[in-house]
């Protein structure tokens, strides 16, 4: 059995660090002894930001972006376009629209998809929220956003039907060859979605 060459402190940061997304426990431990070895400039300030992170930030009342302020600074923008909301599976798909910067729109979060073989299901997910925004008014059409895979598309096919008979448009992401892809090395299922949404030139 290896012996602990590291004082119970570290161990429970490189513990917490390996929960990460995209951290093993090798990069965990990496990251530990550099924020260590960097404890001025580097361990006491992101001390003292995730402090304030925790103590402040949280998820937004109406739709479901984290923020320090509630309503957040996307639905409170006067600059956006209101009446069109694009709906994602997770903030970080809100925030990887926003920095391909296509549509000035305001946004809702699931917070996830269906998966019945999870144990998720509607009551799980930020739906009844969309659907009761939607209902107050205002709203000319709804973007579902979410990811071109099994439980996305079981997703925005719930979606869709709770706002039938709602007087809006539901559009959804166009899925098929990315830009600078070549055929060649597409999968099937990629090639058959671009087929499908082609559109006229």
């Amino acid at each position: 059995m290896a012996k602990r060459v590291t004082g119970p402190e570290i161990e429970k940061l490189i513990q917490l660090l390996a929960k990460v997304p995209g951290l093993g426990p090798r990069s965990a431990r990496r990251a530990a002894l550099h924020l260590v070895k960097k404890k001025d400039q580097l361990l006491g300030p992101l001390a003292d930001a995730m402090a304030i992170a925790h103590e402040k930030v949280g998820t937004c009342s109406i739709c479901g972006n984290v923020d320090t302020s509630d309503p957040c600074s996307v639905c409170t923008d006067v600059t956006r376009d209101q009446g069109v909301i694009i709906v994602v599976e997770d903030v970080s798909d809100l925030w990887a629209l926003e920095r391909a910067g296509a549509m000035n729109a305001a946004y809702h979060v699931l917070g996830g998809t269906l998966s019945p073989l999870d144990g998720i299901g509607p009551d799980d997910l930020n739906i009844r929220g969309l659907v009761d925004r939607v209902s107050a008014g205002g709203v000319r059409e709804v973007i579902i956003a979410v990811n071109a895979t099994v439980e996305g598309q079981t997703t925005a096919h719930y979606i869709t039907d709770q706002l039938a008979g709602l007087e809006i448009k539901i559009s959804r992401l166009a899925h098929g060859v990315p830009v600078g892809g070549e055929l060649d090395y597409l999968d099937e299922g990629t090639l058959s979605a671009a087929l499908r949404a082609r559109t006229a030139i």
